[in-house]
């Protein structure tokens, strides 16, 4: 299933020309796959210039994290179908060249483990991992079927998380006596056939469970009265549902509101004036994008650790929370001092920090449960 981080449609942060230096890469050099705008150039730059590194490490950007899941499956299936390997890997076909660290999102690393595309990091060469809060923790403890697990080994090392939100059109809530600023707003009269949002059912079905008191993450949908009868009430209020395109009836008014993620809305807003956006303070859905490391015959995290670890300073924090349309994990815990003043003053983040203990992961779900979802999900749709 496709997720949010296949859809991004904000502006690139980084550039191959600005991470990429010189026009190859020596051998024993080390290889960065990265989510294309989620570091901004800066950070690498500051890396090289205070770390000191006996290996030289490129950071290659990639536009979506499926095109970088794609090259896992790839890389693994090498010797079956060579041919399906990225352009410019099958110009430097060796494992010298192969990243050791790659971006997922938190979305796919179920699948990924199960898969056996990724290994387990290890948190002992981790310097800041013992700092980081326990939630974030928890989220990448997975046991080898890539279920949620307390004592599972640590598959990935988050460093910038971000949310599902509202965004709406100030001008046309201009008149009313009202304004957006929960999930239970979705269900007013005045917005019947107004709304656009992400066709995604974990996120649809997720925020209505919401609403009525209950989890994203619920495991048996049939316990929650009145699930059904909510969804078909919201099912009217929606014109459009689609995960790439759902704020264009927005910008040309042909929908009133928009639920989509905070990385396609963040960047709108600053475009276009007339867009507010709310972080639903009941909680909401949480995304993160961690680093991670391919199953490689040999293990070259080594220096690498180095660059997580950056990663998770405050300074880093604060330049991935400032330039990357998300926020870094380790803002979580930073005293309000230690934020620059654009961070102190920014409403999203601020928003975002006060609803992230009511909000939520969407985590694994078993087949069976999965299979509510889609069934509740189809007689919705097909109403």
């Amino acid at each position: 299933m496709l997720d949010r981080r296949s859809f991004l449609i904000s502006a690139a942060t980084l550039t191959l020309g600005q991470l990429v230096s010189g026009c190859t890469q020596n051998a024993g050099d080390l290889k960065v796959l990265l989510l294309q705008g989620s570091i901004p150039p800066q950070l690498t730059n500051d890396f090289r210039k205070n770390i000191n590194l006996e290996k030289k490490i490129n950071f290659q950007p990639e536009v979506q994290i499926k095109k970088i899941y794609n090259w896992l499956e790839n890389w693994q299936n090498q010797g079956k179908n060579t041919q399906n390997l990225f352009s410019w890997f099958a110009k430097e076909n060796d494992l010298s060249k192969t990243p050791s660290l790659v971006t997922l999102g938190d979305s796919w690393l179920a699948k990924a483990i199960q898969e056996k595309l990724i290994q387990p990091l290890d948190s002992t060469q981790l310097s800041a991992w013992k700092s980081l809060d326990s939630r974030w923790q928890n989220l990448v403890k997975r046991d080898r079927s890539g279920q949620l697990a307390e004592n599972g080994e640590v598959w990935g090392a988050p460093y910038r998380w971000g949310n599902t939100i509202i965004v709406y059109r100030r001008d046309k809530f201009q008149n009313l006596d009202w304004q957006p600023k929960d999930w239970k707003d979705l269900w007013h009269e005045d917005l019947r056939d107004r709304i656009s949002i992400v066709d995604q059912p974990r996120e649809v079905i997720g925020l209505t469970l919401k609403k009525l008191g209950y989890s994203y993450n619920t495991t048996d949908l049939t316990t929650i009265p009145n699930l059904s009868s909510e969804l078909a009430s919201l099912h009217q209020q929606i014109k459009f549902y689609s995960s790439d395109h759902y704020l264009e009836p927005l910008i040309i008014g042909d929908t009133w509101l928009a639920v989509g993620w905070s990385t396609d809305i963040l960047p709108l807003s600053k475009r276009y004036s007339n867009l507010g956006f709310v972080v639903p303070q009941s909680g909401t859905s949480l995304w993160a994008d961690l680093w991670v490391q391919p199953r490689l015959p040999e293990s070259n995290l080594g220096e690498l650790s180095q660059w997580i670890s950056f990663c998770w300073q405050p300074l880093a924090a604060n330049q991935i929370s400032l330039f990357t349309n998300a926020i870094s994990p380790i803002t979580n815990t930073m005293k309000p001092t230690e934020l620059p003043q654009d961070l102190q003053k920014n409403s999203f983040l601020q928003a975002s920090l006060k609803s992230f203990a009511r909000s939520e992961f969407l985590a694994p779900l078993s087949s069976e449960t999965n299979q509510q979802y889609q069934e509740l999900w189809q007689k919705i749709r097909q109403a």
